[in-house]
């Protein structure tokens, strides 16, 4: 795992997933490129074969319709794709927040690559905050993050961080994420996202006063496993091992006490304390090959649709 730790850096606390190298606080962006092991460009070349003629070393010829990406610090291939895909740059990532640090009161709080370098992102905190009875903190965050595989487009999602837990949860209204999505076979304009995040980013009252609402609906034994059956074993789940007696037995004693901040006033016996049982299930205990697959899958992949699912039934349970 120490290649890991040369690839992520953080300011503050520990983050969640508890990698990356610790920085002061307001670091420039140089600095946290390099920290962040971000500090390598993507490279592009046509694609190239050999073809075997007989009687001799064979042809180079060239595929036009495709390129190879490539880390310009170690050569390493990053994947194959179409002419048309539009490279959003590891450096591109983090001058998205500059003139929301110094501008807007953000404060980048980790950065780094995933896959070598095949997804990377920064996280920044908002400034956003609320408390939830108990003393139940939660903060407001903004989490970019883009791909150079074609596994994830450029996305900007306001998400939620729990302070006790460090449970991460994206925000969404009525049903809906609220993160900004841009595809590869469209430029990246940072400005246009932003506007548009704008809008996004002013939901965070609308969202907490949901939660509000969740910390304050009781809930009865039968109703809290009617809610994580439904959640981990909903039918036709593509992800079988959701499903697995484990899973539920780990997601009820979280919930039951075992979980960091299940006692308090705003978890305890509540619709926000089945959604956090959830939560910290996939960001801490899921199983997974490596920390770096759990925050993959937590932020980009099956955790994060299984958190939303838990999010929908929380709200429909309090609804």
């Amino acid at each position: 795992m120490a290649h890991l730790v040369q690839q992520m850096a953080y300011v503050g606390a520990e983050p969640w997933h508890g990698l990356g190298n610790r920085l002061p606080a307001q670091q420039p962006i140089d600095v946290w490129q390099k920290s962040a092991g971000m500090d390598w460009t993507i490279q592009e070349t046509p694609v190239r074969f050999l073809a075997d003629s007989i009687g001799s070393l064979g042809s180079i010829h060239s595929f036009d319709e495709q390129k190879v990406l490539y880390r310009s610090d170690t050569k390493e291939a990053l994947s194959v794709v179409s002419q048309r895909y539009q490279v959003v740059q590891p450096r591109e990532v983090l001058e998205f927040y500059r003139d929301l640090t110094e501008v807007s009161g953000y404060e980048l709080e980790t950065a780094g690559v995933l896959k070598g370098g095949k997804k990377f992102w920064a996280l920044a905190k908002t400034g956003q905050s609320m408390s939830l009875k108990g003393n139940d903190l939660v903060n407001g965050y903004l989490l970019l993050a883009t791909s150079c595989d074609g596994t994830l487009a450029t996305t900007a999602t306001p998400t939620t961080v729990r302070v006790v837990c460090n449970n991460t949860l994206a925000i969404a209204v009525n049903g809906a994420p609220q993160a900004i999505k841009v595809g590869h076979r469209t430029k990246f304009d940072a400005q246009a996202v932003k506007q548009q995040l704008g809008i996004a980013v002013s939901q965070w009252e609308s969202f907490m006063y949901r939660m509000r609402i969740l910390s304050e609906r009781k809930v009865k034994t039968h109703e809290a496993m009617a809610y994580f059956l439904n959640v981990l074993c909903e039918p036709g789940s593509p992800n079988e091992s959701l499903t697995n007696e484990r899973a539920l037995k780990k997601v009820q004693g979280l919930y039951d006490g075992q979980g960091r901040g299940a006692e308090l006033e705003s978890a305890k016996q509540t619709a926000w304390g089945l959604l956090n049982a959830v939560t910290e299930f996939v960001d801490h205990e899921r199983r997974a090959r490596s920390t770096e697959n759990r925050l993959d899958s937590a932020w980009f992949g099956q955790g994060a649709m299984l958190k939303q699912r838990a999010l929908n039934a929380a709200l429909l349970l309090a609804a």
